[in-house]
């Protein structure tokens, strides 16, 4: 597969950024909220959140600067690189002509923690335009693979704004932008159905399959003859025939849904396989690349106008547009995120949709600018409280939490800060180790996974030591991970209570 390559790609892949813990500020609307409104670098931001949302969320949305030399941005990622310590603090501007590397440099680590944090049937969704769109297509190939990678067109063509600005400027009037939608794993993203009709009274369930009722459908496409491509493939039923032949799913996918028991053998087993289609699924289709029908930018900056009763941004992105990305890609209990998060207007939208179908879908907007108190955290306020002449009809409820990045875990010399809480290192360590959140509270076992015990030993006022008295007062497992400062145990002692001792701060693994 061809790949991009640019100034400072492989200084940025090499860039490790360090952990940073999350301070709770306030929360608005109820005593604890489990959705969260970010200021800081988002950078630093999204990898706060692994602990606790690595492999968690649903959907993404981001709206990141389209690179048209008008947005003053600066690129200020501080990679450990001659050539980009010189791009620190400076403007982008139109005619700098590494800002298409700049740019770039910023994206990619970015979309790789927006990957992780990403569930293995999650989505993004990413605005763009023109200047980046080529650029940022094989970029996202390249990290979630050109099989996971669609591109929609959002169509900028509602009447009821009036024609658009008639200009000699430009050769071509533009009239869409584009939206990348990258899946985590396209096959095991449950929206993503069949659109073909059958009768209700085809359906039935003689497996009682916990899915529901399905039909069988055929598989098979006997009318393409090639013998090569990812689609032609032996299936062995459990009778154990063989079939060779081109087939409508790649083998992956036909093994992911053989697992899931989503495949259906005739002839008590012996017969060619065929796909189950449930018909619970029938509410949802193909999506059409074509987002049409929806307001513009010019809308979304009518309703920050309403909201806030001036004018705050030009053209932030209507809610609308919003929604129709959460009604393709989200269920009434999905996590989204939007670590562009602008105006606020991806939180504005959550809030709508979960007033109109009686949804729980929680938000994690992160924004680094100053106004992401007085402008992105208000609107959500007023949203949910209420604006307007008729506040009673425009309110939606709900609440969320403010916070803003805190300080880093680990000091540039790779000592533990002191004024980070134990509870958080507690945290950062167990999920360094298992990629799972530390439910444990108030004692040095962090808590067991995969039949190993991990336990933090750790007082930043003296030392601590893995001795027998330690080992005498930990729970009964069958091996050990313990992170102390020193360890006087013998070889023959660590080896018979399969203890791996890991020495503070030298140990800890940089997420």
């Amino acid at each position: 597969m061809p790949t991009l390559n640019w100034i400072g790609k492989d200084e940025v892949i090499k860039h490790n950024p360090p952990y940073h813990t999350l301070e709770k500020k306030y929360t608005f609307g109820a005593e604890n909220s489990e959705n969260m409104i970010i200021k800081g670098d988002n950078l630093l931001a999204l990898k706060s959140l692994l602990p606790k949302y690595e492999g968690k969320i649903k959907c993404i949305y981001i709206d990141p600067p389209y690179n048209t030399g008008n947005e003053n941005w600066v690129y200020n990622d501080n990679v450990n690189s001659p050539k980009i310590k010189k791009w620190l603090g400076e403007v982008v501007a139109k005619d700098d002509l590494s800002r298409h590397d700049k740019w770039l440099c910023m994206m990619l680590p970015r979309l790789k923690l927006l990957h992780r944090l990403l569930s293995d049937d999650g989505v993004i969704f990413i605005s763009i335009d023109d200047n980046e769109m080529a650029n940022l297509k094989l970029l996202c190939d390249e990290i979630f693979g050109c099989g996971n990678v669609e591109t929609y067109i959002w169509c900028l063509q509602d009447d009821t704004e009036g024609s658009f600005p008639k200009t000699s400027k430009y050769t071509v009037r533009k009239e869409h932008e584009y939206i990348i939608c990258c899946f985590k794993t396209k096959i095991k993203f449950n929206k993503y159905k069949s659109d073909r009709n059958y009768k209700k009274d085809a359906f039935s369930n003689p497996d009682n399959d916990p899915k529901g009722a399905w039909f069988s459908g055929n598989m098979s496409r006997n009318s393409i003859k090639s013998t090569t491509g990812s689609k032609y493939y032996t299936i062995t039923t459990p009778t154990g025939k063989e079939y060779t032949r081109n087939w409508t799913i790649s083998k992956e996918e036909f093994e992911y849904k053989l697992k899931n028991n989503e495949i259906f053998f005739a002839n008590g087993g012996n017969g060619v396989p065929r796909l189950k289609i449930y018909k619970n699924s029938e509410q949802y289709s193909i999506q059409s690349s074509l987002f049409t029908g929806l307001h513009t930018s010019i809308t979304g900056g009518k309703e920050l106008k309403a909201i806030f009763e001036k004018e705050i941004f030009d053209y932030p992105k209507p809610t609308d547009l919003i929604k129709r990305i959460l009604e393709i890609a989200t269920d009434k209990n999905s996590i989204i995120l939007d670590s562009f998060a602008g105006s606020g207007t991806t939180a504005h939208a959550v809030l709508e949709l979960n007033k109109k179908d009686g949804g729980n879908r929680k938000f994690i907007l992160v924004e680094m600018e100053d106004y992401a108190e007085n402008i992105t955290a208000e609107r959500v306020r007023r949203v949910i409280k209420g604006y307007g002449k008729e506040p009673e009809n425009s309110a939606t409820g709900g609440d969320f939490s403010f916070y803003e990045l805190g300080d880093r875990l680990l000091e540039e010399n790779g000592n533990i800060n002191e004024n980070i809480s134990i509870e958080k290192i507690r945290e950062y360590i167990y999920f360094s180790e298992t990629k799972e959140k530390c439910e444990q509270k108030g004692s040095d076992f962090l808590g067991e996974c995969n039949g190993v015990a991990y336990y933090l030993a750790y007082n930043k006022n003296e030392p601590t030591t893995l001795n027998i008295e330690y080992l005498a007062k930990i729970k009964k497992a069958s091996s050990y991970v313990v992170y102390a400062d020193a360890c006087v145990l013998s070889e023959d002692t660590m080896m018979k209570y399969n203890i791996t001792f890991k020495k503070i701060p030298r140990d800890i693994k940089k997420v």
